[in-house]
């Protein structure tokens, strides 16, 4: 068994649920006392289900039945307030839905419980789920696992900090531009956003731009993303984007055959890298040849050419601004700094639209032509490790850049509609967590997960877990630096 019941990942938890080594009940009752122990710190749990204990009991009745058991049977999972939970409120980290209790599950959350896995709590987001810090003013700021006074990340920022500490074993977030991967990259666990439609987007708030929003697992370890991934993907009827069969994976027989061949790019085309993070992506790609992939530096023009953060909010601010004006209508109080940016930020004229839509073709079109050489990119996450709370820019190897910068290695995945992993790979000067970006072509999930487990086994920081992991009271003090 696990040395910690919260450090064991949701497989092994399955696992020793199922041959009665541990029971739902324990399993569930650990997390709980973990987010109350961790949580007034970090503030990554926003609502707890109040049934979560009670539906643990129905699950040990169920292992001492001897009754057939799913996949994820008495593993407790969070879910990210964005997406709907029945009975469990879901404000979307605005003071407009306080209060708020949807009727259904979403399609994500009822497949993760039909699987067998329990409802343990919502996470935190920023505002709407539009920012890179996860911050808002219903439900306030959370903070980094491995420096209080650091971001987790947004928009996913609630539900990285959660698995990191060990509060959760696994969870469900949603990604428009970066909120799966740059929040896990900040925190040190790994994010799938998987092959646009892959997954529905049925019961998650905003849908706009809709053709740019994923919803994804998190988690500790890579066998627990490869998990959920195959419980969650497959279309649901109801989401015109989910229509792809979960057997169409161009990937499959691509590693079993044959040496994957991977490019690995650093900076051209998704602005400056600080250096710590440069290095990381390079360790991961000598990692990846050590393993026995063909891995090439590579070049890709059309990214260099055309910028995906402007291409992405040129469409975000035609097509989201009027989403957030009605709801936000006749309620302008009561919105926070970062809805109140994209409502304040100019239309885009429609020449600038049209523009943008050619852009993301152009774009779309670069990838299909390097995934015909390729099987796959390495790339960067984030251009720095987690910055400290509330920057509006950063200073990245001597040059200052805005905070959306943050960006510009992930929103180009989201304009195609990509596959894309992101995992820890690194640790910064300053103790924080590094992370490398693994893409792959449309429905070839199963590519970027065989190479995250080749990185996982390779990995110089495995098994490490933040300083709010192991001594609360003598390691870590409000400031959030460690007393070692």
């Amino acid at each position: 068994m696990c040395s910690e019941l919260i450090y064991c990942d949701a497989t092994k938890l399955a696992e020793i649920i199922r041959t009665k080594e541990v029971s739902p009940v324990e399993v569930v009752q650990a997390h709980l006392d973990r987010m109350q122990a961790l949580n007034p710190k970090l503030n990554a749990i926003v609502t707890l289900a109040d049934n979560s204990l009670e539906m643990a009991k129905a699950a040990e009745a169920v292992v001492l039945s001897g009754e057939e058991l799913g996949p994820l049977h008495g593993v407790p999972f969070t879910v990210k307030d964005s997406i709907d939970t029945a009975g469990v409120l879901t404000q979307r980290g605005s003071p407009i839905f306080k209060g708020r209790i949807p009727e259904t599950d979403a399609l994500s959350v009822a497949r993760l419980k039909s699987a067998g896995a329990i409802l343990l709590a919502k996470t935190n987001l920023p505002e709407f789920s539009y920012a890179t810090e996860t911050d808002n003013l219903l439900t306030g700021r959370t903070n980094n696992p491995w420096n209080l006074n650091h971001t987790p990340g947004g928009s996913s920022g609630g539900e990285s900090a959660s698995i990191a500490a060990g509060l959760s074993p696994l969870g469900l977030g949603s990604d428009v531009a970066i909120s799966l991967r740059g929040p896990a990259a900040h925190t040190g666990i790994v994010a799938l956003k998987a092959t646009h439609g892959r997954i529905p987007m049925t019961g998650l708030w905003p849908r706009v731009p809709r053709r740019f929003w994923h919803v994804g697992p998190m988690a500790r370890s890579v066998r627990d993303l490869a998990l959920a991934y195959s419980l969650l993907a497959g279309p649901d009827g109801a989401d015109g984007f989910s229509t792809a069969p979960l057997g169409l994976d161009s990937g499959l027989d691509a590693w079993s055959n044959q040496p994957l061949r991977v490019g690995w790019l650093v900076e051209l085309g998704f602005g400056t890298i600080d250096h710590e993070v440069a290095a990381t992506v390079k360790a991961a790609a000598a990692a990846l040849s050590s393993a026995g992939c063909i891995v090439d530096p590579v070049q890709l023009p059309a990214l260099e050419l055309i910028s995906s953060i402007d291409v992405f909010f040129k469409l975000q601010k035609m097509e989201a601004k009027p989403a957030f004006r009605e709801a936000t209508k006749n309620q302008e109080g009561k919105v926070f700094k970062y809805v109140q940016g994209v409502l304040a930020n100019p239309d885009t004229s429609m020449k600038d639209y049209v523009q943008a839509e050619q852009q993301a073709e152009r774009l779309r079109d670069q990838f299909v032509k390097y995934f015909q050489r390729y099987d796959a990119l390495l790339c960067p996450v984030t251009p720095i490790p987690a910055p400290v709370h509330g920057l509006s820019e950063f200073v990245i190897n001597g040059e200052t850049v805005p905070a959306t910068n943050m960006l510009g290695a992930t929103v180009p995945f989201n304009i195609t509609g990509l596959p894309a992993l992101s995992i820890r790979f690194g640790t910064s000067g300053e103790g924080l967590p590094l992370g490398v970006q693994l893409v792959s072509g449309w429905f070839a999930e199963s590519v970027v997960l065989h190479l995250a487990s080749l990185l996982e086994m390779a990995s110089p920081v495995r098994n490490l877990h933040p300083p709010v992991g192991t001594d609360v009271s003598s390691r870590l003090h409000l400031d959030g630096h460690s007393s070692q």
